[in-house]
């Protein structure tokens, strides 16, 4: 079966679909090279997030929280876009308010080295 060369997504729509429960990472896009997925954390929970074989883009859709990338703390808000090199140490702490996350991961680092 061919993969589809382009899908559109409403991102109301994926917010919608979000289980508010608990701690949740909801993928809704795969592809050799990228996955896509929306990350949400109530207010007070903790973040498992560690290093990844991935490149990451996380937009924060709604929230606030800190974010730790190895040593370094930031602040991140609804409109904070945030890029994490693979294999770096992360993690979303300091959960004020339930926090919404767009998240791109991109190919593991050693797939693109096989296909350079």
């Amino acid at each position: 079966m061919k993969e589809a060369e382009w899908q559109v997504f409403e991102l109301d729509d994926l917010v919608a679909k979000v289980e508010r429960n608990g701690v949740t990472l909801k993928e809704f896009l795969r592809t050799p090279s990228l996955s896509c997925s929306i990350y949400h954390l109530p207010a007070g929970s903790k973040d498992m997030a560690s290093a990844h074989e991935e490149d990451e883009l996380y937009l924060v859709l709604d929230g606030r929280a800190q974010l730790r990338v190895g040593e370094t703390e930031h602040q991140v808000r609804k409109g904070t876009l945030m890029y994490v090199h693979a294999a770096c140490s992360h993690a979303f702490f300091d959960i004020t308010e339930d926090l919404t996350v767009l998240a791109f991961f991109g190919a593991p680092a050693r797939n693109l080295k096989a296909r350079g």
